[in-house]
């Protein structure tokens, strides 16, 4: 039985695979070639939450700036932020650092080539070594994202809600996972997920999985994975300062520690139910209106207040607005926009 059904959905792939900038196809792969290990632990890195469409232009980006983990790794940090900037998440920047500084100091520049080994560098979960041993190094690994849990859910019609089925959906992707061409079924499982077994409105009609899909068999397939309610974000609240002299703004970097860690972003008050106003100097402060903002855990609604500054003790700089998180490009906008 898994045999089969690693024949059908690697017949399917074959045919129907996407185009990715860091992906080799199954064309090329069986002709014997291979990803750049580095090209592919940076897309899985950038996709953690974040979509492809999303992710493309970042991932040219950085392969342009910095073409090899070793370039990346000797990288000054606040310009792997800034290049990151917009992307969210930005943990995920600064393990990028911590990675590539890894691996390249120990690891003579080269990505270890087992999930065990790969396991052991900075920010590298479960899922990433998986997707990085299997596409990049064609080790049987099994590969569980979102797109693969709703896939097998409906496959093996696991109705236990999602995450207590984390579980028992990864004993059953491991059990199908085959040992023949693994890096392209990891591929092609995600993309059977993206594509075909969406969350709403699947085409059973046309997938390659629709006769041993247990899930289609009941007429359920659109009802799982079932999820257990999740809770309520709460909002919270903030001052913002946008102060600014001709084409130049007051701006700080935030702490390395923290939500927007490392990043630059415009002076405000602490986030919270009930903050203090937090004017990072005396003057004629106009508030513009507010910009919302949605992180992981919570709502944030700011207050945006600016002013034109035209002499002080304080410095100014250039801002690229792309070099902002979006929480701050919003806030500059909409001075730009009153302005």
């Amino acid at each position: 039985m898994r045999e089969q059904l690693s024949e059908d959905l690697l017949g399917w792939y074959d045919q129907h695979a996407r185009v990715m900038p860091w992906r080799v196809g199954p064309a090329a792969r069986a002709t014997g070639e291979r990803p750049d290990p580095y090209g592919i632990w940076m897309s899985e890195v950038m996709l953690q939450q974040t979509t492809v469409a999303a992710v493309r232009d970042y991932w040219r980006k950085f392969m342009a700036k910095w073409p090899t983990v070793s370039d990346l790794a000797a990288a000054e940090d606040a310009d792997v932020m800034a290049a990151w900037a917009g992307l969210g998440y930005y943990a995920r920047a600064r393990n990028l650092l911590k990675c590539a500084r890894v691996v390249a100091a120990d690891h003579g520049g080269v990505f270890p080539d087992t999930v065990e080994a790969l396991l052991k560098l900075p920010g590298v979960g479960p899922y990433t070594a998986a997707a990085v041993a299997s596409i990049a190094f064609d080790a049987p690994a099994t590969v569980v994202d979102g797109n693969v849990e709703r896939v097998i859910a409906r496959l093996r019609l696991i109705e236990t809600p999602l995450p207590k089925a984390k579980p028992e959906i990864t004993e059953a992707a491991e059990a199908i996972t085959p040992q023949d061409r693994p890096g392209d079924y990891a591929q092609a499982i995600m993309d059977l997920g993206a594509t075909i077994c969406t969350p709403r409105n699947p085409a059973c009609g046309i997938c390659p999985w629709s006769t041993p899909c247990l899930a289609r068999a009941q007429g359920v397939q659109a009802e799982l994975p079932k999820k257990l309610p999740k809770k309520t974000k709460p909002t919270r609240h903030g001052y913002i300062y946008l102060a600014r002299r001709g084409d130049h703004w007051l701006v700080e970097q935030r702490p390395d520690k923290g939500l927007l860690g490392g990043m630059i972003g415009f002076p405000g008050s602490d986030w919270s139910d009930d903050p203090a106003p937090a004017a990072p100097f005396a003057a004629d402060w106009r508030e513009v209106g507010e910009v919302r903002h949605t992180f992981t855990h919570f709502h944030l609604v700011l207050r945006v207040h600016t002013v034109e500054q035209s002499s002080g003790g304080v410095e100014f700089q250039p801002v690229v607005r792309d070099d902002l998180p979006t929480v701050f490009r919003k806030a500059l906008d909409l001075v730009s926009a009153y302005e």
